[in-house]
């Protein structure tokens, strides 16, 4: 279903949801990790709702970090199958409401090590096991994200085609355009081709200024789906990362990043801009809201569910049309006007 719905159009993903929750108060800053799905269903549930109202065409299953090796961390191990079996099925409900998919997914493991075999087995191992369990809820097909090894990334294009699914393979860079066991941009997304990977895309870390660049590369150099799945944080050529963002000296991440969000005009201008690179799947990674994604959505020509409550400024009693203000209180017009207020007297 979602290379058919590539095949008639752009595909808008959704946005960041662990750190949009971590936001909300409902996932924990550092471990990062999803246990929320089982804690606080509803809060969730709610947040799909939010991003496929805004018009996301696809939903990712909160996920991401649902491994042994990040669930061990706050002791939740033997959580593995409900955590990620309720995250696909939170996210199952939802897209079968809205008509949209579900996408299941994969993330870096923290086990993988290029020069160590065995974690080549573990990792397989652990994609293997979320992807059994995701599977039972009603997967459309996965998403492997944020993977920084090509090794690792191809172990989960493995997995994922083990299990008869359509697979996106997205690649995060930081510093260099490269990966971290020292394959180039283009190089590592052919050999992601080549293995039978569906869609291949770069996801995090970067801000679309920072990413469009290397998509640009990579749609020279590949012929099939291309995904672009930026952080709504303002990066720098300098700091081409935003966790890299300072605030007088000090780490801006992971508490301090507030000042560095993008609005939702920059987004939406960066889903133009991808769809005019040719940009198959258009979404979006962490910092990035249901706004953003309304924004890009109408941005590409959609009217979603809540476009109903889009902006209508004209209506606002001081930035509104003139017309709506002097009905309101000429006062501010004749301020806005330049003009002194008139004697309240």
């Amino acid at each position: 279903m979602i290379l058919d719905r590539l095949e008639r159009d752009v595909v808008l993903g959704d946005g960041g949801m662990i750190f949009e929750l971590e936001r909300r108060g409902y996932v924990r800053a550092g471990p990062y990790t999803p246990e929320v799905v089982v804690e606080h269903p509803q809060v969730v549930r709610q947040l799909h709702i939010d991003f496929a109202r805004a018009g996301a065409d696809v939903i990712q299953a909160c996920a991401y970090y649902a491994h042994e090796e990040k669930l061990k961390d706050i002791g939740m191990q033997g959580a593995l199958a409900e955590i990620n079996q309720a995250a696909t099925r939170l996210a199952r409900e939802v897209a079968d409401e809205y008509g949209i998919l579900v996408a299941g997914n994969l993330c870096n493991t923290w086990v993988y090590n290029p020069e160590d075999p065995a974690t080549h087995a573990e990792t397989r191992r652990q994609f293997d096991e979320q992807i059994a369990y995701q599977g039972v809820e009603g997967t459309d097909f996965y998403i492997a994200e944020t993977i920084e090894y090509l090794g690792e990334a191809k172990i989960a294009l493995e997995a994922i085609r083990a299990a008869g699914q359509p697979a996106m393979i997205t690649l995060g860079f930081k510093y260099q355009d490269k990966t971290l066991d020292g394959f180039g941009l283009e190089e590592a997304f052919k050999h992601l081709e080549d293995a039978g990977a569906d869609i291949v895309g770069i996801n995090c870390f970067r801000d679309p200024d920072m990413m469009l660049p290397l998509a640009a590369r990579l749609r020279q150099a590949v012929p099939g789906y291309i995904a672009t799945q930026p952080v709504a944080y303002h990066c720098s050529p300098d700091r081409p990362y935003f966790q890299a963002q300072e605030i007088h000296g000090d780490p801006a991440f992971p508490l301090e990043l507030d000042p560095f969000m993008l609005t939702r005009r920059e987004m939406a201008a960066y889903a133009l801009k991808a769809k005019e690179m040719g940009i198959e799947y258009i979404g979006a990674c962490c910092g990035a809201g249901p706004h953003h994604i309304r924004a890009m959505a109408e941005a590409l020509g959609r009217r979603v569910p809540n476009s109903r409550y889009s902006p209508r400024l004209e209506l606002h009693p001081i930035v509104g049309s003139e017309e709506h203000i002097k009905e309101k209180d000429p006062r501010i017009l004749a301020e806005q006007r330049g003009k002194p207020r008139p004697n309240r007297q």
